[in-house]
């Protein structure tokens, strides 16, 4: 239990410290850059040009960070 609420917590710090123009990949491995922040949700810009709106939460990793197991 003890591990598993250390990576919740992690992760919640990484959500709050989220901003636009970090690059960022979703859980479902969609590399993107944040390109405006509402409370719950980002809209992200991908390679191609195209704008997707995700949840805050479907956030995994951002870009150059280490990724914790």
């Amino acid at each position: 239990i003890r591990p598993q609420r250390k990576r919740q917590q992690e992760h919640q710090a990484l959500l709050s410290s989220l901003s636009v123009g970090d690059r960022v990949i979703t859980i479902g491995c969609i590399h993107g850059v944040i390109e405006s922040m509402k409370e719950d949700s980002v809209l992200l810009k991908l390679e191609s040009g195209a704008t997707v709106r995700m949840t805050r939460a479907s956030i995994a990793f951002r870009e150059g960070e280490p990724k914790t197991a």
